[in-house]
């Protein structure tokens, strides 16, 4: 019966936000909770969808998104101070290094962008992608935005 009362106790607590600032409790953000949001047109080209946003509290520095592209769409050039990790969830897309050449990504496939490495990333002409960005911060600052990857550059798919 006590298990069953701190239970209900717990779940109340929870529910009524009182536990939401405690960074030791476990926190749960249900589906659908969250509105999705339109990737900026001064970050990306074409469709973008940002869901289900999520950052870490007190200490820690990691934050990130899952974030849909529609066929064509893209981020524009950015750098990560310390680094980016995507994990593609669903259809194809591409990435590129600065000086470097487009790379293709499909589901299942997981990138490593390292700190300070300029880059872009996103659905490939034909085919739209998903992928969860993950990153951290260094003294607030998450990403660094620089210029729109042109259609020329985008067009260099391999």
């Amino acid at each position: 019966m006590k298990k069953i009362l701190a239970t209900v106790s717990a779940v109340g607590l929870i529910a009524s936000g009182a536990m939401a600032d405690n960074t030791t409790s476990v926190q749960v953000t249900p589906l659908g909770t969250q509105s999705s949001a339109i990737g900026p047109a001064d970050f990306f080209t074409g469709a973008v969808r940002i869901d289900s946003s999520f950052k870490g509290s007190g200490m820690a520095r990691i934050g990130g998104a899952t974030v849909t592209f529609e066929p064509g769409a893209r981020t524009a050039w950015h750098i990560h101070p310390l680094g980016q990790t995507l994990i593609v969830t669903a259809g194809s897309g591409l990435v590129q290094q600065w000086n470097g050449s487009i790379q293709e990504i499909r589901q299942g496939d997981t990138v490593w962008i390292p700190p300070g490495v300029k880059h872009w990333h996103g659905a490939s002409a034909r085919t739209g992608m998903s992928h969860i960005a993950i990153a951290e911060s260094l003294d607030g600052k998450v990403v660094d935005w620089l210029e729109k990857v042109s259609d020329d550059q985008y067009r260099q798919q391999p």
